[in-house]
């Protein structure tokens, strides 16, 4: 089956504008196994919709695509009004990818890429206001919650653990002005059962605190 055959409908030309966001959902059925001690299979599901769904109305006036291969997420996502690129067995790097490859072909320069995990998101939009790239890594500093890039850089995702680190590498390896942003509610992802808790004690207003680095290719952060 080609990729878009059960899913067609992708539109051409540039009507998503310059930037876009794009949110990689995995099937709500088989999201967050780590919480089966805290939770059952059904709250699983429903967290990790919920989670996905504060996500995609984070977008702000970013026109949002979501890369999946469920069907009860294509739904869920057209549901919300967000583009569906259909991308199945790819795995989370390749779908991410790709994604950022079809936005490309549709216009789009910078793609602003947001786990579907973070229960505390809101609007993302300030996000592509810097031209360059733009990583925001979660409270451990190891994993990559956001990240925004040129749609045009040539930049390979390596999600997984350290993929902070391997990101930063990479934006190195291109050359491209990078800032570094210490989200304390970006930062927040939900993986464990002792996630749940730490998230409903942040406070809310602790966007406040957030900090960047802004690197040119070769300066370390400190």
């Amino acid at each position: 089956m080609a990729r878009d055959a059960e899913f067609p409908g992708l539109p051409g030309g540039n009507w998503l504008g310059h930037e876009a966001l794009l949110v990689p959902v995995k099937a709500f059925s088989e999201a967050k196994l780590r919480l089966a001690p805290a939770l059952s299979a059904a709250s699983r599901a429903s967290l990790a919709r919920a989670m996905a769904t504060r996500v995609v109305q984070s977008a702000g006036a970013m026109p949002v695509a979501v890369v999946c291969d469920d069907r009860e997420v294509a739904s869920w996502a057209r549901e919300l009004g967000a583009l569906v690129i259909w991308e199945p067995g790819r795995g989370l790097n390749g779908a991410v990818q790709e994604g950022v490859s079809r936005l490309a072909s549709l216009g789009v320069g910078l793609v602003v890429v947001a786990a579907g995990d973070l229960p505390l998101a809101t609007d993302l939009g300030w996000v592509t206001r810097f031209p360059g790239i733009t990583i925001v890594p979660d409270r451990r500093r190891d994993g990559t919650n956001v990240i925004s890039v040129p749609s045009a850089a040539g930049f390979a995702f390596s999600y997984g653990p350290g993929s902070f680190s391997r990101h930063l590498q990479e934006a190195r390896r291109l050359g491209t002005a990078t800032r570094v942003v210490h989200s304390p509610l970006l930062a927040w992802d939900v993986d464990v059962p002792e996630d749940l808790v730490g998230a409903e004690a942040l406070p809310k207003d602790s966007q406040r605190d957030s900090w960047e680095h802004v690197l040119v290719p070769d300066q370390p952060l400190r």
